[in-house]
């Protein structure tokens, strides 16, 4: 599996971005679809993920109602839409693709086997 990440950059608090993330090579250990975070000094975070299968999709308590996770099969791309950006929210940010756990999508970056190259989202 193939990630390209894309739509990272520099916005104002309260400002909006779109990530994109193509992905290409599918296989049934890349059922989820997630997108990650991590900030200078800090621990990679799960942010949202979305089961390719069914749509469900799981967000962290940080961006719940301002980060929407989406997918477009047709394109083989997964969207994270992020509104009402704040400085905490300034970190790499990385999209990722594992199988499911339990009939179910986790956070947890050791159970995404697949990584992009991370693109930089910058609020300030």
């Amino acid at each position: 599996v193939q990630l390209v990440e894309s739509g990272g950059g520099l916005v104002q608090p309260g400002g909006s971005l779109r990530l994109s993330c193509a992905a290409s090579g599918y296989t049934y250990s890349s059922n989820c679809m997630g997108w990650f975070r991590q900030a200078p000094g800090k621990e990679r975070e799960g942010v949202a993920d979305i089961y390719r299968g069914g749509g469900s999709t799981y967000y962290a308590d940080s961006v719940k109602g301002r980060f929407t996770i989406s997918q477009d099969n047709a394109k083989n791309t997964v969207y994270l839409q992020m509104s009402s950006l704040k400085p905490e929210d300034t970190a790499m940010y990385y999209c990722a693709a594992g199988a499911l756990v339990g009939g179910s999508c986790t956070d947890r970056p050791a159970d995404f086997g697949y990584w992009g190259q991370g693109t930089q989202v910058t609020v300030s």
